[in-house]
């Protein structure tokens, strides 16, 4: 697989950092979670499902655990020893922990200058906000993300996605990939500072033409994504169900109202979002609600309309074509899991059905370190692990 031979110390919790290593382990690396005695938050969140929650199943599968006290001396040299020979660390404590701890980028770097150590917070290492703690919802609402969901007069609502979490996520490991592609040509690796809202703000360069050039939010209701656009929205069926409408390229457009018996409402699709388009909302509104859901999903699939049904998440975990492609799949205890989203043809991805229980590899991790049998006894009589 693509990252067979990498090796990364994984030092963070919840969602963004786990989501990295889970990637990496899918394809080939070796990653240990290292773990307080308290354990990984997202072991006790939710129900267990045959030992273990499903947010750690699909966050944490195919990783070695190991359980480690970071304010002992011995801890701390138990984690050096192995970012020896690491390739990536990845943490998401608050700024300046793992420097305090003789533990940071710095530190390292003189004992490996290969590492390539991936810091995760909300607002980045440096900055006047830099020990300001957040988790995804606050990105979300002080990058103004939060405030998308207000179209139609609405109230900041809970975001229905992670997407700051996630964002951080994907592109702090699009940044570790990378510095190991540089480490190649240099035989240096280097630090990564990635915060949360720079990562979520850089998702935005559809929505911000009016705050650059009119200095001003954004009017939603004249914008295509967020309810401006007749053929970029959710309609309501005859049943109480909804659809979308998710593509406005004249052709969708065409298909649709020459089927419906209105090509005479295609040229104020052509029009600006927003006023100009409200005679075709109105006429969609009114149209779709005559029918149920499952008649108007027959009706769609005979013509080329980019739609869909809103489908409630148990109903999207169960269409056949998340199988089809793998992305859902039963581990060998019979519990399906999600697969990996990165799929290469030659060497792809192998999800793990390995699921640690809290410091279930300790002991395996120091006896290759070194540690005879009476040393592991006493380091763990003595709480360092």
């Amino acid at each position: 697989m693509k990252l067979e031979g990498i090796r990364v110390l994984d030092l963070s919790r919840f969602l963004p950092g786990p989501y990295i290593g889970l990637m990496m382990a899918d394809h080939g690396a070796e990653v240990i979670k290292v773990e307080s005695f308290e354990g990984e938050t997202t072991r006790k969140l939710g129900p267990k499902i045959k030992g273990h929650t499903a947010y750690f199943r699909n966050t944490q599968r195919g990783k070695l655990s190991l359980r480690l006290n970071l304010k002992t001396p011995d801890g701390l040299d138990i984690f050096r020893r192995l970012a020896d020979d690491a390739d990536v660390i990845i943490d998401s404590f608050r700024p300046g922990v793992v420097d305090r701890l003789g533990i940071g980028y710095d530190a390292i770097r003189e004992r490996n200058e290969r590492i390539v150590y991936c810091s995760l917070s909300a607002f980045g290492q440096d900055g006047t906000q830099a020990q300001r703690p957040s988790h995804d919802v606050g990105a979300q609402a002080i990058t103004g993300t939060l405030s998308l969901m207000q179209s139609d007069g609405r109230e900041p609502c809970l975001p229905s996605a992670p997407a700051a979490d996630i964002a951080l996520g994907s592109l702090a490991l699009a940044g570790i990939i990378m510095a190991l592609y540089r480490r190649e040509h240099t035989g240096v690796g280097d630090f990564l500072d990635m915060a949360m809202t720079d990562c979520l703000m850089s998702w935005n360069p559809h929505i911000i033409s009016d705050v650059l050039a009119k200095d001003r939010p954004p009017d939603l209701k004249n914008e295509r994504l967020f309810g401006g656009a007749a053929f970029y929205n959710v309609y309501r069926t005859k049943d109480g169900r909804h659809l979308v409408l998710s593509g406005a390229e004249m052709n969708f457009v065409e298909n649709l109202l020459t089927a419906l018996g209105r090509p005479d409402l295609i040229e104020l699709c052509k029009k600006p979002w927003g006023v100009a388009q409200e005679p075709v909302k109105l006429f969609l509104t009114e149209t779709f609600a005559n029918r149920t859901l499952a008649e108007w999903d027959v009706f769609m699939a005979k013509i080329s309309v980019c739609y869909a049904p809103v489908l409630d998440l148990h109903e999207g975990w169960n269409q056949p074509f998340m199988r089809e492609r793998g992305m859902i799949a039963p581990g060998s205890d019979g519990v399906e899991r999600l697969g990996t989203p990165v799929k290469y043809t030659i060497e792809p991805g192998q999800p793990s059905d390995k699921l640690s229980d809290l410091g279930g590899d300790t002991d395996a991790i120091l006896e290759r370190l070194g540690y005879n049998a009476e040393e592991r006894q006493r380091l763990k009589d003595d709480g360092a692990c």
